[in-house]
């Protein structure tokens, strides 16, 4: 390893904390492209790596939130249990996946993030009573219980799969589904992020597809980013941000994908 592979990992680190910090994004889909192709890590290997970054980073963001009063478990918490088991159900499929069809179906799930976020920056804001969460009500407390339960399921599933924190699902879970408040959500999903990602973690490093001293390199770079990423979150154009990020998606989805066809 040369200083250029060092500086290389850093600075992924750092924009990887930097995105977790700003829009509550997993920083998994920054890093896996990346190590797969620059650091030519095998796909497995890349996203058992860019979990354990992803713990560290979302951990450091989260503190960051909580600092500010901006995290609320009450029903979050039900999130985060049913994702740490479909993260070890999502970790076991992916290991009996084919490595072509895990690249290519990782690149699709990059492009489709990039056209949510592209999407997303250019909708006008609506009265809150046109959203999804002004008609879906729950009578009950179990009924919002169950219903949690099983997006967490769900996320941790593709949390496993793809080696995301499903840090985006969670967020638009909190706002539509729990009427959380926008900076409550983003530092809430980002804890739960944090919590599915070490659940994913743990099983990738069960199967060897862990790089940690590469992991703890970019790391290093991972929590300054989260730090300063949080410290000016509020005064970031997020809908410029949300454009940038969903275009790079784009564009690394678009590049895995053509790959892998024409290996």
């Amino acid at each position: 390893m040369n200083l250029i592979f060092y500086l290389l990992a850093i600075a992924t680190g750092v924009v990887t904390g930097g995105i977790t910090s700003l829009i509550g994004a997993s920083g998994v889909m920054i890093i896996v492209p990346i190590l797969t192709m620059l650091f030519k890590l095998n796909v497995h290997t890349a996203i058992g790596t860019s979990l354990f970054v992803d713990v560290i980073a979302s951990l450091t963001v989260a503190y960051s939130y909580y600092k500010n009063g901006n995290i609320e478990l009450k029903s979050g918490i039900w999130i985060a249990l049913t994702s740490i088991i479909g993260a070890q159900l999502g970790a076991l499929f992916a290991s009996k996946m084919g490595e072509g069809n895990l690249s290519t179906s990782f690149g699709v799930v990059l492009i489709i993030a990039g056209l949510s976020m592209l999407r997303k920056s250019y909708k006008e804001k609506k009265d809150p009573s046109d959203s999804v969460s002004g008609f879906i009500q729950f009578k009950a407390e179990w009924q919002k219980i169950l219903a949690a339960l099983i997006i967490g399921l769900g996320i941790g599933v593709l949390s496993g799969i793809f080696g995301a924190g499903g840090g985006v699902m969670i967020l638009l879970a909190l706002i539509i589904l729990m009427s959380f408040p926008l900076h409550k959500a983003i530092g809430t999903s980002t804890l739960i992020m944090a919590i599915t990602a070490l659940s994913s973690t743990v099983g990738y490093a069960a199967r060897g597809n862990i790089d940690i001293l590469l992991g703890i390199i970019l790391s290093v770079g991972a929590v300054l980013g989260g730090v300063l990423g949080s410290r000016y979150a509020n005064k970031v154009n997020e809908k410029t941000l949300q454009r940038v990020v969903g275009i790079c998606f784009m564009s690394m989805g678009v590049i895995m994908t053509i790959i892998e066809i024409i290996k």
